[in-house]
């Protein structure tokens, strides 16, 4: 062992001691209250051979200080950092100090994480300095941001996204309003006039009797009542939506029979289907007033 360490220690807890040292991952250093390194571990030693340093691998008798300061200028701020950390374990102002730091190469990115703690002696005045690569958690780290920012964005997609098919919704909405309202505006200007014509002409019962059907449905299409019978939820067959217009309009079970080409029994069989499917079985309302409420 080293000469600061004779005296404190038996040889046999020396070689112990060195044995551990040079155990750990981190690259251990111990420096006197100047910043002169006095040991280093074996972690140490290979990590200054492997950047470059020609001999003297074990850095005993350099001033760490001095490194630290004339360091990259590009980490500067975190050397200043770490002298100014080590002087005040030394000085016993602070019982430890942490400090993560940056140390890339132009092939590699890499983390340091640095820890200063005083050395447990009354008769000297010293502090050990280690440096633990902390690459392997800090890549675990940098992964995660890279997610996080590429969820961020994945998430403004999808909000510009939502945002598109809330314009394009409401634009087929209103193409839908457009094309009702132009059709409305088209039965009810350029086909119920000559379908009231026809009804002025002389016509047989029959033929009148199916020309108003023909007005009534056609007037149905720019009211609300078939939209609102289509829109309640019961499933009411195409037969049965026709019954009920019928009814509505006020025509008998005969009338109807006589225009869906259907037995009066049918009809009513339509009508009792219709009350039951409504609600009404048990109600006296009249089925045609029901209907007409629909509006």
């Amino acid at each position: 062992m080293k000469e600061f360490l004779k005296g404190e220690v038996t040889m046999g807890d020396a070689d112990l001691y060195q044995v551990v040292v040079n155990s750990l991952s981190a690259h251990v250093a111990i420096l006197n209250e100047q910043g002169v390194i006095l040991e280093t571990n074996e972690a140490w030693q290979e990590y200054a051979r492997a950047n470059g340093m020609k001999e003297g691998w074990d850095c005993v008798g350099i001033n760490y200080y001095s490194v630290c300061r004339g360091g990259d200028s590009n980490h500067l701020d975190d050397a200043g950092s770490v002298v100014r950390g080590i002087e005040k374990v030394a000085r016993g102002e602070l019982q430890e100090f942490f400090h993560q730091y940056p140390c890339h190469s132009p092939d590699e990115k890499r983390w340091f994480v640095v820890r200063v703690v005083p050395y447990r002696d009354e008769e000297v005045q010293r502090v050990i300095v280690t440096h633990e690569d902390i690459t392997p958690v800090m890549m675990v780290q940098e992964e995660l941001k890279r997610k996080e920012v590429e969820l961020l964005r994945q998430r403004e997609r999808l909000e510009e996204t939502n945002i598109a098919l809330k314009v394009l919704l409401r634009q087929r909405d209103e193409d839908k309003t457009r094309i009702e309202e132009t059709i409305y505006t088209n039965v009810d200007r350029l086909v119920l006039p000559y379908v009231e014509r026809l009804l002025q002409g002389k016509l047989t019962e029959q033929q009148r009797t199916l020309a108003e059907v023909v007005e009534s449905n056609l007037r149905e299409i720019t009211e609300p009542f078939l939209h609102t019978l289509a829109g309640i939820k019961v499933m009411l067959t195409p037969q049965e939506i026709e019954v009920a217009n019928m009814v509505r309009g006020g025509r008998s079970s005969k009338e109807i029979a006589e225009m869906l080409n259907l037995s009066v029994s049918g009809v009513d069989f339509h009508r009792k289907s219709l009350r039951r499917k409504l609600g009404l079985t048990n109600s006296p309302q009249n089925l045609r007033s029901y209907l007409m409420s629909l509006e």
